[in-house]
């Protein structure tokens, strides 16, 4: 196998999205990934449609975050499931999970019961909270993160508050991201001493970090962001603008050359020295005249327009316009992938390297599609792997 991460084999136990996709994107730039899931119990995510198959066992979403990785059924609550991981361990050397602090430990599988069969072993648990703290225990979701983080307080409008936004960034931002840089040095460390570990990550936490800008200012100043106040959060000429088809300009001209150059192409030179203070009584004025202007033409329009312009002003495509995109194709975001059911479009891994590009195997596959071949590596004979699946060890 080729890849930057050849070299890693890693054992997961996520579900859902922080940690599938970043096992993903560790499977795509080569490491050997064993996604170990239980058979009587499905990821959430292969019941959502659309199914890829025709007996409804491989969702598009589960299939794109599952991409190039092994699948391993196990009942970690039959007393057998957690020597098999313990057999892996010796050589699986990283451990992801996403259960709530202390599930894997009452299950067998935890940091320290693993560490005793690989000292070496780097185990990451992903979780809402963290592994300590008042709300290690407690449920939650991305929007519940993003709200505790102080996020949402500045993110909406005055008239509509803070609403859901159309990804999730407190899973991705700060599960997803935050595991990957988190795990890769730890390897690192471990290259360089010997020494495995264990890594926390806390989607709330990641969360927080992102608001390095405005909690920057804050903690240095005592200034709370409130909505519309900042020049990034809608305070300013930084924001999207209606056209006259009910689409949407994404304008974001802040430097001076940029913002003189818009203004000009929106045939308003009146407008280039009004600017004034985020979330001012003038800048709403600006606003409200520099979405009325906005408002008198296509997004076909502006486009054309702007096209010979460089002023940081973009349309607000759908999924299927950013598909279809010169540049998007250009970068090669779309890819086939072969599976099971046939061959299917996902998205491309973004990372790009001169010398080790991502490769994908293979889409996500049906529950247990790889035990036979998992346990026949680790020694296990054809009628012992049978008598595991029987006793309802492995699926």
């Amino acid at each position: 196998m080729t890849g930057p991460l050849s070299t890693l084999k890693v054992l997961d136990f996520t579900t859902l999205l922080p940690g599938p996709l970043a096992t993903m994107y560790l499977a795509d730039l080569g490491a050997d990934v064993i996604h170990i899931e239980a058979p009587n119990r499905p990821d959430l995510l292969r019941l959502q449609p659309p199914f890829l198959d025709a007996d409804g066992q491989v969702s598009a979403s589960y299939a794109a975050l599952n991409r190039s990785k092994r699948s391993l059924g196990l009942n970690l609550k039959h007393p057998d499931g957690p020597a098999i991981v313990k057999q892996l361990v010796k050589t699986y050397d990283i451990v992801i999970e996403q259960f709530r602090p202390g599930v894997m430990d009452r299950l067998g599988v935890g940091y320290e019961q693993l560490r005793e069969a690989n000292p070496a072993l780097i185990y990451c648990a992903i979780s809402g909270y963290g592994q300590e703290g008042p709300l290690a225990q407690r449920a939650g979701h991305d929007l519940n993160y993003l709200a505790l983080s102080g996020l949402l307080s500045y993110s909406g409008h005055p008239d509509t508050g803070p609403h859901p936004l159309g990804t999730q960034i407190a899973d991705i931002g700060g599960g997803t991201f935050g595991a990957l840089v988190a795990l890769l040095a730890a390897v690192i460390h471990r290259y360089h001493t010997g020494e495995g570990q264990m890594v926390d990550i806390s989607m709330l936490d990641g969360a927080i970090a992102w608001n390095v800008l405005a909690g920057s200012d804050f903690l240095a100043g005592g200034d709370v962001p409130t909505y519309d106040s900042l020049l990034l959060n809608g305070g300013s000429q930084y924001r999207c603008y209606e056209t006259a088809d009910g689409r949407y300009l994404a304008a974001a001209p802040l430097e001076p050359h940029f913002w003189q150059g818009f203004c000009e192409a929106i045939d308003r030179p009146d407008l280039i020295g009004k600017l004034s203070l985020p979330g001012s009584p003038e800048m709403d004025a600006l606003q409200a005249e520099i979405a009325e202007t906005i408002k008198t033409r296509s997004l076909a329009d502006w486009q054309e327009i702007f096209a010979a312009r460089d002023v940081c002003v973009e349309p607000v495509l759908s999924l299927d316009e950013m598909a279809g995109h010169p540049h998007t194709r250009a970068r090669r975001m779309i890819v086939d992938v072969d599976g099971p059911a046939g061959r299917v479009r996902q998205l491309a891994n973004p990372l790009r390297f001169s010398k080790t590009s991502p490769s994908y195997r293979h889409y996500g596959v049906p529950t247990g599609y790889h035990s036979h071949e998992i346990l026949g590596g680790l020694g296990y004979e054809e009628a012992q792997i049978e008598a595991l699946a029987e006793a309802g060890v492995i699926g």
